[in-house]
């Protein structure tokens, strides 16, 4: 082992001992047992729970590089265009190609969901 992996092991054992500590302190004060999520599993709200076990870390690492699958922005894009062709009224002649992308859209998704399921990564 190097010195510098010798120094960082360190470092994250310190920093392991202050969260124990931390920790610790919060129980003994009753900190942790005040919080309303006492007990509770945590709900961190980003569809983890949702997503399929075999598509969570490759979606995290995605996420960590900071890099949003395709299936996600086609999703935003359709439903920024829904609430766009709602505002317009259905029956707005603006309306019409944002109807005609929304479903190219909805179809694009619908091909790419289907073959991410018939390969068993869905």
């Amino acid at each position: 082992m190097t010195a510098r992996e010798d120094q960082r092991l360190k470092r994250l054992q310190l920093q392991e001992d202050h969260i124990g500590r931390a920790l610790r302190e919060s129980e003994q004060s009753g900190e942790l047992k005040a919080a309303p999520s006492w007990g509770k599993p945590l709900d961190f709200g980003d569809g983890y729970d949702e997503t399929p076990a075999e598509m969570r870390m490759p979606f995290k690492m995605l996420k960590d590089a900071g890099v949003v699958p395709h299936e996600v922005t086609l999703f935003r894009e359709a439903a920024a265009l829904r609430e766009r062709i709602a505002t317009l009224g259905a029956d707005s002649t603006a309306a019409v190609p944002l109807r005609q992308r929304l479903i190219d859209i909805e179809q694009s998704l619908a091909l790419r969901l289907e073959r991410l399921r018939v390969s068993g990564n869905l």
